[in-house]
């Protein structure tokens, strides 16, 4: 049987060191994999382009926060009780399936399994009793007195847990947007797509709140006439920001500007745009969090369409969680043009009686209290952990009294882009794979973009002569030091050292020859187009940094 395209990738990725499995001497797991030497590097470049649209053009900040995330976050985000996949074993092969998976298309997972269409893939028979399964991983934190955590699910919740710490940094402006680069763990039901599902992943998330009275964005005007990608799950089409809002195809100007801004990165990134579109969520697939979302999906030949990335308008979903949960106070101010007098009633707690009564949980019950909202009050109820408390009539009093208030509290909405920068590596692999024959052999090249790609140049004398390693090993050193990734290499022919380089991705070679003692030139060769300039050895850096950021 042909080897496909992907076949040849993952051959090529572990060959060259992009791509290891992980603890293969050891049989390996499902799930797990190595980025080797190039491939490391390659991931930190799509990062760190990724990192450029967002803190440099789109003036967002970064902030790191921890993979172990507590059990009360992720309770309070939904993601304990909804964070599942519906699974089906197969007895006879031992297999377990995620059932939206091994389906139909366009059939309910109840009316498979009462038709009797949910077949085991491997051996054809009919399987039964799906039943939920959670993907988190579940660890705990300390020994003794120990409390329930996951390893995080997404990088979203670090950001919304330090929401009103970032909202003061901000100076209380919004939009505000924050970012975050690292880790996420799902534990996969059947991950058998390589790199495309894995247990544990990188992802690029992008956290921007703003007041849902005024979803606009301050760079739309600048974009609005640039065309999407879009496909509602019928047609596809090509339509601009502009017309895409006006016409109620996309929600609003927020959520239009960061799709594409995401279809710009991408396309920067080295995303055939042949193999790109922006899909609609219908709203029985929309996650538990979201009012409206797009995903840009890759194609690939093995795998059809890949969802690399999700744009949702989560609206305040996350943050009226945490703020119900926690009891903090995470809102934002809208402010008045003038300071305005109001009459507002609030709750005094009486700590005497509260104390006495409640012990160690008063000083929650208190916070809880004075940030209650106060209409008419007939009975008080608090919740500390999963306990329901009546609060007494004579443990605080309603105070009513003249307050200047500059402005009313209200809950950002948030629009999320988030990228799985796995699939987004390996989508952009495939699409810069090339195959031709060279003297009736086979040649394979990665035309991976220069800013990505993990060696910039190649510096190659011409022979083993001692005079001309000298030169290249000065060139090489005055590229490293000008921060330009480079490869030094004096084995073999120039031919085979010219396909080791473009197999591998480098999109220029610098040859030394004996012209170069002489005239003080090298030869540069382009990846892509095989042909050669000569150039004098002290513009070597400035040429090179020219052509990589065209």
């Amino acid at each position: 049987m042909p080897l496909d395209v992907y076949d040849k990738i993952m051959m090529l990725a572990k060959r060259r060191g992009f791509i290891y499995p992980s603890f293969e001497i050891y049989g390996g797991s499902a799930g797990f994999y190595d980025y080797g030497p190039l491939g490391s590097r390659l991931k930190q470049n799509i990062e760190n382009l990724w990192r450029n649209y967002y803190l440099l053009q789109d003036n967002c900040v970064e902030i790191n926060t921890p993979t172990i995330t507590l059990y009360e976050v992720l309770k309070a985000s939904g993601h304990v009780d909804e964070f599942t996949d519906i699974t089906v074993d197969c007895k006879k092969c031992k297999q377990s399936y995620k059932v939206e998976e091994i389906i139909e298309k366009n059939i309910s997972i109840e009316d498979a399994f009462n038709n009797d269409k949910v077949k085991c893939p491997t051996c054809s028979k009919n399987l039964k009793d799906p039943y939920p399964v959670n993907l988190m991983f579940s660890t705990k934190i300390g020994i003794e007195q120990s409390r329930d955590a996951f390893l995080r699910p997404e990088t979203a919740q670090g950001i919304f847990t330090n929401f009103h710490l970032l909202y003061r940094y901000g100076r209380e402006k919004l939009p505000f947007g924050v970012i975050q680069v690292g880790k996420g763990y799902r534990n996969e039901v059947s991950p058998r797509q390589g790199i495309i599902r894995l247990r544990e992943f990188s992802m690029a998330e992008a956290e921007i709140f703003f007041d849902p009275k005024d979803k606009t964005h301050p760079n739309f005007e600048i974009v609005k006439d640039e065309k999407l990608y879009l496909f509602d799950n019928e047609k596809e089409m090509k339509i601009s920001l502009e017309k895409s809002v006006k016409t109620g195809e996309i929600n609003n100007q927020a959520l239009a500007y960061y799709m594409y801004l995401t279809q710009k990165f991408l396309m920067s990134a080295g995303v055939d745009p042949k193999k790109f579109r922006f899909r609609k969520h219908a709203s029985d697939e929309l996650a538990h969090y979201a009012q409206e979302c797009w995903d840009a999906e890759l194609y690939s030949e093995r795998f059809g369409w890949i969802e690399c990335v999700g744009i949702a308008d989560r609206s305040a979903y996350d943050l009226s969680s945490h703020i119900n949960s926690s009891k903090t106070d995470m809102y934002a101010m809208r402010k008045y043009d003038k300071p305005k007098i109001m009459k507002v009633k609030k709750i005094v707690p009486k700590m005497g009686v509260l104390g006495p009564l409640f012990k160690d949980k008063a000083g929650k019950i208190q916070t809880i209290l004075e940030n209650m909202k106060v209409n008419d009050i007939k009975k008080i109820y608090v919740k500390i952990n999963d306990e329901t408390l009546e609060i007494p009539k004579d443990c605080y009093n309603v105070v009513e009294f003249e307050e200047k208030q500059i402005g009313e509290k209200f809950i950002p909405h948030v629009i999320e882009p988030s990228y799985g920068i796995d699939r987004i590596l390996y989508c952009i692999l495939e699409h810069n794979y090339d195959e031709i024959k060279k003297k009736g052999e086979e040649y394979r090249i990665l035309k991976l973009n220069a800013h990505i790609s993990p060696i910039k140049v190649g510096v190659l004398p011409l022979v083993s002569d001692s005079r001309l390693i000298k030169i290249a090993r000065e060139i090489d050193k005055n590229l490293r030091d000008a921060g330009i990734a480079t490869y030094y290499d004096e084995g073999g022919t120039i031919g085979r050292r010219y396909a080791r380089m473009d197999e591998i991705g480098t999109p220029f070679c610098i040859t030394i020859d004996h012209d170069s003692i002489e005239n003080n030139s090298v030869t540069i060769r382009d990846r892509d187009t095989t042909k050669q300039e000569r150039k004098k050895i002290e513009n070597i850096i400035k040429f090179i940094r020219d052509k990589i950021s065209k």
